[in-house]
């Protein structure tokens, strides 16, 4: 007969560095959910996984469990594959905005529950959000009923999925536990995979603006998610993609929107689309809607040279409830009170556009969170921004500044003027698509 599963017994087998059974797994997810376990006690079992780590059935076993913490989306009446993509976060990643109504208009039904910004990344709802009336949050029903309907559903993630999840990141997060592979891993995949999609692409950034600073971190993490949904059940496959400057030209909700429907529309920036079509091939592939990568990147294309993609966009704007009007007039989205151009005193190339230091200007303008019950001001944030190599000329627009307060526009000027480079020699750049994993 065994003994009874006590918290202090189960922190003690991971303390000593001993694998934990399923059931110990369990019993830690349960508590967790149910209150059982107390905070104390939790913060006592992230600790010791993050100092003695987790194999990868270990972390198979947390990922489920998480994941069977509250519902799992029933999907099952969708006709056709299901695909998701998510991103461990950077800045001016805006991909999802676009993508999802892209691979929906390929064929495949898009179900993704999204986060909001937190610190220097952005966050997918807040720029929905950006878009007066948009409703992120639907009950489970609701989403299966509209991915069923147009194929297509972007939402935060409810109550009832995953509710284990919620309660450990808030502790990892005020407990220095966050930046471990395991609770990532399973962090990430027990939402994901309670969603329903039947496979996944994840975006896993490095650099000096992504979660991840180095490469062998962000490839680690990129294997163990790959192992662990395959392990689940689930294809996925990964994309290594650097994060040393923004993705695209604008840092800000409602700027970002303004560059996803400009992506709709075939006037994307060369990297965002390049990170856009990388993740959509992917998706495409491990669906088999497409049985190449040239093949997939075709029905991209074509996806939005026939307006098929934008449309499928404004059906998911007004499935939620959004003004679809903003979509063809963008000044019905929030606009700041000041746009301010921060010009180069000098000719030259750009040498660096730091990602962190554009991400802390627009968080100090009101674009993001420092902590996550601050708000968000949409309209705030940075457009133009120059793109590391290009070439300039003196009084040349480095980036414009959209504030809605004095202090907030000096600051962040202070911060754009340390973080973008401009000098004499010509900068070769490395890849931004680094490897495919899996």
């Amino acid at each position: 007969m065994s003994s009874p599963l006590f918290p202090q017994h189960v922190i003690a087998i991971k303390r000593d560095g001993a694998a934990l059974t399923r059931e110990e797994i369990q019993s830690m997810v349960r508590g967790a959910t149910d209150g059982s376990w107390a905070d104390y006690q939790l913060s006592a079992m992230l600790m010791a996984i993050f100092l003695r780590g987790m194999t990868i059935e270990e972390t198979v076993a947390l990922t489920d469990a998480m994941m069977r913490s509250g519902e799992v989306a029933d999907l099952s009446r969708v006709k056709g594959p299901k695909a998701d993509k998510h991103s461990t976060g950077g800045v001016g990643d805006k991909v999802s905005l676009h993508l999802a109504p892209m691979i929906a208009a390929c064929g495949v039904a898009v179900p993704m529950i999204s986060g909001r910004g937190l610190g220097h990344t952005g966050g997918t709802l807040d720029k929905l959000e950006s878009i007066p009336g948009f409703r992120v949050n639907l009950s489970t029903d609701e989403y299966a009923a509209q991915v069923g309907r147009i194929g297509l559903a972007l939402i935060g993630q409810t109550s009832q999925l995953a509710p284990a999840d919620r309660k450990l990141y808030a502790l990892r997060d005020v407990t220095g536990t966050v930046e471990n592979t395991p609770l990532i891993c399973a962090s990430i995949l027990s939402k994901k995979l309670a969603e329903g999609a039947d496979v996944l692409v994840a975006d896993v950034k490095f650099g000096r603006g992504a979660f991840m600073k180095d490469k062998a971190t962000a490839r680690e993490l990129a294997q163990t998610l790959v192992s662990v949904a395959r392990l689940m059940g689930t294809p996925m496959r990964a994309i290594l993609t650097a994060m040393d400057q923004p993705l695209g030209r604008t840092v800000g909700n409602a700027l970002e929107m303004i560059e996803s429907i400009d992506c709709l529309q075939g006037r994307g920036p060369a990297d965002t689309m390049e990170v856009t079509f990388v993740l959509g091939q992917e998706m495409l592939l491990l669906t088999r809607i497409a049985k190449t990568r040239e093949e997939a990147r075709a029905r991209l294309e074509a996806a939005i040279a026939n307006g098929a993609a934008l449309k499928k966009f404004r059906e998911m704007v007004t499935a939620q409830g959004g003004d679809v009007r903003a979509i063809d007039d963008t000044s019905r989205l929030p606009a700041a009170k000041w746009s301010v151009p921060l010009v180069s005193p000098r000719a030259g190339f750009v040498q660096s556009v730091d990602a962190m230091s554009v991400a802390l200007a627009a968080l100090h303008l009101g674009a993001g969170r420092a902590k996550a019950e601050d708000r968000v001001d949409h309209a705030v944030g940075v457009s133009q921004l120059v793109k590391t190599g290009e070439r300039i000329g003196p009084g040349a627009v480095l980036a414009m500044i959209h504030a809605n307060g004095e202090a907030a526009l000096a600051g962040a000027r202070a911060l754009l003027t340390g973080g973008i480079v401009v000098g004499e020699g010509a900068v070769a750049l490395p890849p931004l698509v680094e490897e495919i994993i899996g």
